[in-house]
């Protein structure tokens, strides 16, 4: 018989519902949805999103759970190298992509499907992440993808599934969510203008708390292991609980404009209260803990990781050599940052920490000198001046 299996990368949203009834009722293939979690549904949220599923007449469901991987092999070094895409966006999408495209291409390899299809636009950087990740994990599947395909808007899609029974809030489909362990993305309607920004309705998550609240982060190596002294095994529970604490201030709202692996600008809205807290907490402890030099080498390639990340380049081998140098930075950044939380914005108030470099035997700043002396310091002074002297004596300027 032939072969009809397609696997869907199913999210529950509108593209993806789209493509689900209409590669079953259009197109006559076996759809098997399959939808890879990275941390942003709950088993609720994942039931309702079966049920829907196989109301669309897909053959079969299933739910890939890849949140611990995906803290595991991205989220740890992307805190380790503090990555924020043009210094505002901790690729929350960006990076779970990959991870969803991975075991995607290993399910349809493993049930032998014939096609992989998604519901990326041809606009967006998401297409390339998974169409690069299928090229190179299931080389002999072919992909498919009705929304880019037939360049299709958000109002056809939505008409098709009115005109043919499905019920959903077609008013909250107007924007296109993704949520997941590492924030959440907002796109449509004000992100698609120069001028506009996204109401506060338009975000998942509402604020609830206008007094200020402190926040005491706690880092092993680099890594989250506590939250206002209360200690975690696993670091996914401690990211999610600085997110519930962060979110109800409304941290983490903002608009990310970038260049897209297209080459055309992009904008998105995102909310992400526990990456902002998270890396702006481990990126003081870091200042405590590192050398000038460890500081400089890990921001180059810390920029590098987070752009290779969210330009879809996560498996080529340099991204392995990366991670093994920004784990080797981590070794002494161990400690405590107080943060303290307002509506909207927090403020870094300082660390503590066994490490910590700043230590007044050695010196204070601008107050004590204690490990040179007054002439010490002129010495240092005359030779470094040397080769800009040599260079003035020849040059006159």
């Amino acid at each position: 018989m032939e072969n009809k299996k397609v696997v869907l990368a199913y999210s529950g949203g509108l593209d993806t519902s789209y493509c689900a009834m209409y590669l079953a009722k259009e197109k006559g293939l076996e759809v098997h949805t399959a939808i890879a979690n990275t941390g942003g549904f709950g088993p609720e949220e994942l039931a309702e999103i079966e049920r829907k599923a196989l109301a669309m007449g897909v053959k079969s469901h299933v739910v890939l759970d890849v949140t611990d991987e995906y803290y595991d092999k991205g989220i740890r070094y992307m805190v380790y190298g503090n990555v924020m895409r043009n210094h505002t966006y901790p690729i929350s999408v960006s990076s779970e992509r990959i991870f969803q495209a991975i075991a995607i291409a290993q399910y349809a390899n493993k049930i032998e499907a014939k096609y992989i299809a998604h519901g990326s636009t041809g606009a967006g950087n998401d297409q390339v992440r998974f169409d690069l990740a299928f090229e190179v994990l299931s080389p002999e599947i072919e992909v498919i993808t009705p929304t880019r395909d037939m360049e299709l808007t958000r109002e056809y899609e939505i008409q098709y599934l009115k005109d043919h029974g499905v019920e959903a809030d077609f008013e909250k489909m107007e924007y296109s969510i993704n949520a997941g362990l590492w924030g959440t993305s907002i796109g449509g309607k004000e992100t698609l203008t120069s001028d506009q920004t996204l109401p506060s309705s338009a975000y998942p998550s509402q604020i609830t708390k206008e007094t200020e609240e402190t926040l005491q982060i706690g880092f092993h190596k680099g890594e989250i292991h506590s939250v206002n002294g209360v200690l975690f095994d696993n670091p996914v529970e401690a990211i999610r609980e600085v997110e519930k604490i962060g979110s109800a201030f409304g941290i983490g709202r903002d608009m990310h404009i970038g260049d897209t692996i297209i080459g055309i600008k992009g904008r998105v809205g995102f909310e992400a209260a526990a990456p902002m807290l998270i890396i702006k907490a481990h990126e003081m402890l870091e200042k405590h803990t590192l050398t000038k030099w460890q500081q400089h080498w890990k921001d180059q390639l810390g920029n590098w990781y987070g752009m290779f990340m969210h330009e879809s380049m996560y498996l080529d081998p340099v991204m392995r050599d990366i991670e093994k140098f920004l784990e080797n930075t981590q070794r002494n950044v161990t400690g405590e940052v107080k943060i303290i939380l307002k509506p909207e914005h927090f403020t870094l108030v300082g660390i503590t920490s066994e490490n910590d470099l700043m230590r007044s035997k050695f010196g204070e700043y601008g107050e004590m000198n204690k490990g040179w002396s007054a002439d010490d310091v002129k010495g240092f002074t005359k030779i470094l001046s040397n080769q800009l002297k040599i260079y003035y004596a020849i040059n006159e300027e």
